[in-house]
C-alpha cells in the first residue's frame, strides 16, 4: 500500500451562540440539558483566555469503539493496510467530534441533528472501513473477527457516562493488568502505578472547534480549546489519599540491578504527530504531538531498514531506540508553532509545549529472576491514549509531585503540587515478552506485565523493564468557583477531552554494540550501570 498521507482539512468556522435547550436523542445516548455558551463574557476568558469552567452542564463527545484493540490476530501481509485503515477510523471520528463542536445553534435548534446529520453519516463511514479491514484480512489467508461489523455504531456521550464507563473498564478488566502496573512502578525506582483516585474528570468539555481562527469566542466549558481539561481533572495533592502500596518481597535470585540511559529532555524540539507503531505510513497518525529522545529520525514512514541510520540524543551512542511520549501543554492563553496545524491546534492541542526540566531513563530487573535481553525493534506503548472511550482497564498514567511520589500516584487526575514542588509524570512499560513478537496486531499482546507478585504469566519472559520519569516546573493551578486557571494537559485525540488517564508512552527497542545483552546482564548481576 502507498503512503496513506493525510490530506489537509480547510479550517472549520466556529459559531456558537448563547441557549437553553434540553434535548434527548435515543439510540445515541446524547443528552443536552441547559448548555449555555458564553457569548456574555469576554473573548480572552470564554475561548481564547487561560481559564476553564466545569460544566454544569452535561457536555457531550463522540465515542466510537476502538477497533484497533478487537483484531488480535492480523496476518503480517495485512498488518501495513489494516494499519492505514485504522488510521482512517481515527481521522473519522476526529472530523465528526469536530463538526459536533461547531455546529451548537444547529442543534439547540433541531433534535436530531447529532444523529441524523452526525453519528449516522459516521456510522456509515466506519462501516465502509471496516468491509476494506474484512477484505484486507481474507485476502491473505487470514479470519476477521465475526463481529466487527457490530463495531460501526458511535454514541454521544454525555460527561457523566465518560468517566463512570471509564472506571468500569478499570474495574472489569485491569486487575491482572493493574497488578502488573503496581509492580512495575516499585521497580521503577519507587514509580508505584498505585491505587486510581476516583472522582476526577466527572465534567467534560466536549466543545472543540479547534483554534482555527485564532480564539473565536465560544463556550467556557473546559480547556482553552473547548475539550478540556476541567476543574475536575484537577487535585491538591496535599489533599489527596495515599495509594502507595509496599514493594513486593524479591526473591533470592531477583535481578536488582539498574541501567541508566540519558537522553536528554528534547531540548532541540524533535516533534511531530506521527505514531509509527500504529500508524506506520500515515502522517498525522496520533493526532497529537510528541516529545522524541533517544532515535532522531522517527517518525511516520521509518522502518526497521532505517531506525539504525536515525543518530540518538542519548549520550551512549549506541542506543539508538525511541522513547517518545505525547507532549504537555500549559493553557494561559498562550499558543506554539503548531496551533493552526493538524494534531496540533486545529484537533484541540492548544497552549504552549513545556518541555521537562528532567527526563529519567532507567531499566530495572524482576523480583523473581533473571531477565533477557530486549529484541533488537522490539516496540511497547504503555497506557492508552482512549480510556475515555475503552475505560481504565489499560490505563497506566502515573501523576505525581517531588515529594509525594511515594505517597501518592494518580490516574485520573493531574495533581495541583505545592510551592517548591514538580509536577512528575512517570511510567513502568510492561515487562513480560513472549518470546518471540518484536510487535502485535493490536501492540499488546505480545508483552505483557507482571502479576502482583512479579511473575511472568502463559510463557511468557521477563525483560529488562523500561522506567521513565519525566519532571515538569508548572505554575500550580489555581480552582476557584469551580473554574481552573493555568490548567495544564497532556496533548491526545480532541474526543478523549484531555483526560490524564489517556496518557501514554512509546518505545522502540534499537541497539548497536551488542547493548541489549549489556543492559541486561548489568541487571542480572545487580549493578548500578549507565
Amino acid at each position: 500500500m502507498g503512503r496513506n498521507i493525510r490530506k489537509r482539512r480547510s479550517p472549520l468556522a466556529v459559531k456558537v451562540t448563547a441557549a437553553s435547550a434540553a434535548l434527548a436523542l435515543g439510540g445515541g445516548g446524547l443528552i443536552w440539558a441547559n448548555f449555555y455558551a458564553s457569548a456574555h463574557e469576554s473573548n480572552n476568558d470564554a475561548w481564547g483566555g487561560n481559564r476553564t469552567k466545569a460544566a454544569s452542564a452535561q457536555v457531550a463527545t463522540i465515542s466510537c469503539p476502538d477497533v484497533g484493540q478487537k483484531l488480535t490476530n492480523v496476518p503480517d501481509k495485512a498488518r501495513t493496510d489494516v494499519a492505514g485503515e485504522l488510521s482512517n477510523l481515527d481521522r473519522q471520528i476526529t472530523e465528526a467530534y469536530q463538526r459536533l463542536a461547531t455546529t451548537r445553534d444547529a442543534q439547540t435548534r433541531d433534535a436530531s441533528f447529532v444523529q441524523n446529520s452526525i453519528l449516522q453519516p459516521l456510522k456509515d463511514r466506519r462501516q465502509n472501513i471496516l468491509d476494506r479491514i474484512k477484505l484486507e484480512i481474507t485476502r491473505v489467508g487470514g479470519t476477521a473477527p465475526g463481529d466487527l461489523d457490530t463495531l460501526a455504531g458511535c454514541t454521544g456521550t454525555p460527561a457523566d457516562q465518560t468517566n463512570a464507563g471509564g472506571q468500569q473498564g478499570g474495574q472489569n478488566g485491569g486487575q491482572q493488568q493493574g497488578g502488573g502496573q503496581q509492580q512495575g512502578g516499585q521497580q521503577g525506582g519507587g514509580q508505584n502505578n498505585g491505587g486510581q483516585q476516583q472522582g476526577g474528570g466527572q465534567q467534560q468539555g466536549g466543545q472543540n472547534g479547534g483554534q482555527q481562527g485564532g480564539g473565536q469566542q465560544g463556550g467556557n466549558i473546559g480547556g482553552q480549546a473547548g475539550n478540556g481539561p476541567v476543574a475536575a481533572d484537577f487535585v491538591d495533592i496535599t489533599k489527596a489519599q495515599a495509594n502507595v502500596k509496599a514493594k513486593p518481597r524479591k526473591a533470592r535470585n531477583a535481578s536488582r540491578g539498574t541501567f541508566t540511559t540519558r537522553c536528554g529532555v528534547n531540548t532541540n524540539k524533535n516533534h511531530n504527530t506521527d505514531n509509527v507503531i500504529v500508524a506506520p505510513g500515515v502522517k498525522n497518525g496520533a493526532h497529537h504531538l510528541h516529545d522524541y529522545v533517544g532515535n532522531q529520525k522517527i517518525d511516520a514512514f521509518a522502518s526497521n531498514d532505517t531506525f539504525l541510520q536515525g543518530g540518538s540524543s542519548c549520550q551512549n551512542k549506541s542506543d539508538l531506540s525511541s522513547y517518545y511520549w505525547p507532549v504537555v501543554r500549559v493553557q494561559d492563553g498562550s499558543q506554539d508553532f503548531d496551533q493552526n496545524n493538524d494534531g496540533g491546534g486545529k484537533e484541540g492541542n492548544v497552549g504552549k509545549i513545556l518541555t521537562p526540566v528532567q527526563a529519567q531513563i532507567k531499566y530495572v530487573g524482576s523480583p523473581t529472576g533473571k531477565v533477557v535481553a530486549m529484541p533488537q525493534f522490539l516496540r511497547i506503548i504503555t497506557g492508552d491514549a482512549k480510556t475515555t472511550t475503552n475505560g481504565l482497564a489499560n490505563a497506566n498514567a502515573h501523576w505525581s509531585c517531588t515529594g509525594f511520589e511515594n505517597k501518592v500516584q494518580l490516574t485520573e487526575q493531574y495533581p495541583i503540587c505545592p510551592q517548591g514542588s514538580k509536577v512528575v509524570r512517570s511510567f513502568a512499560f510492561q515487562s513480560c515478552w513472549d518470546g518471540q513478537n518484536t510487535d502485535s496486531a493490536n501492540h499488546r499482546t505480545h508483552v505483557a506485565f507482571a502479576d502482583a507478585n512479579g511473575n511472568c504469566q502463559n510463557g511468557f519472559k521477563a525483560i529488562p523493564q523500561l522506567t521513565m520519569r519525566l519532571v515538569y516546573d508548572i505554575k500550580p493551578p489555581t480552582l476557584e468557583n469551580g473554574q481552573v486557571k493555568n490548567a495544564y494537559a497532556v496533548d491526545g485525540f480532541p474526543e478523549q477531552l484531555h483526560k490524564p488517564s489517556t496518557d501514554h508512552d512509546d518505545f522502540i527497542s534499537i541497539t548497536t554494540g551488542g547493548l541489549a545483552n549489556k543492559i541486561a546482564n548489568c541487571v542480572n548481576r545487580g549493578q548500578n550501570c549507565s
